[in-house]
């Protein structure tokens, strides 16, 4: 059965709502509004149906939170979208930009068992494209990696990216125009005070040893770990 429109813009509020509440920021009708580009009456709307659903508990003017039943589908929302962006780049030679979109329509199959034997083909992977965690079957979301913003980094820390946070199909262009990938181990050589760029060394592909500085703008929406 083809999913409705009224149906996909609600389970698009919850999986909003879920990124949220998961980096800890306040669902308001405001944040919601910017981060789905929508106006802010629309969103009130939304979360006056999306309570009534019993999805999300909503206080005008305090903000909304999802319900058990709200963060499951959420979370199921979240493992489909992830799993079918780690399929399309392991499998099908798509680039970490090029996947987004197209997960935003793969996401709406209803399919258990499809995305089931989906996860089990690829092996269960525990992170996405991007180095966010994939929840499992059970919806259990767990992220014992410790991440740090690229930014906090000092001179002489060796790292390695695990993940980002701007997820704009330019920024992951960018990323990859500088050689830039997941698991990319890197050493900070110096790190300028005067406008907050690092010098970094790392070997690239072919396994040349390379130097090249990184903006503040692009070190602030990247995530690693330390080694």
């Amino acid at each position: 059965m083809k999913l409705s429109e009224k149906s996909r813009s609600r389970q698009d509020y919850l999986k909003a709502i879920l990124s949220l509440e998961l980096n800890g920021a306040k669902v308001s009708t405001t944040s919601i509004s910017e981060k789905l580009k929508t106006k802010p009456a629309s969103v009130t709307g939304m979360f006056k149906v999306l309570s009534d659903l019993g999805l999300i508990e909503y206080i005008p003017y305090r903000g909304a939170e999802l319900t058990k039943p709200g963060r499951t589908e959420a979370i199921s929302l979240m493992r489909k979208h992830r799993l079918w962006e780690t399929f399309m780049v392991e499998n099908l030679g798509f680039k970490w930009d090029e996947v987004h979109e197209i997960a935003e329509q793969l996401e709406h199959i209803e399919s258990k068992e499809l995305i089931d034997k989906l996860d089990a083909y690829m092996g269960y992977p525990s992170f996405d494209p991007h180095g966010d965690p994939i929840p499992d079957a059970d919806g259990n979301l767990c992220d014992r990696r410790k991440l740090v913003q690229v930014n906090m980094l000092k001179q002489g820390d060796t790292a390695s990216v695990q993940g980002v946070l701007g997820s704009s199909d330019t920024f992951l262009r960018h990323l990859g125009d500088l050689g830039i990938r997941l698991g990319l181990v890197f050493t900070v050589m110096r790190v300028f005070e005067f406008d907050g760029s690092i010098q970094v060394e790392f070997e690239d592909e072919d396994w040349n040893m390379k130097e090249m500085t990184w903006s503040k703008k692009l070190v602030e929406q990247l995530l690693a770990e330390l080694k």
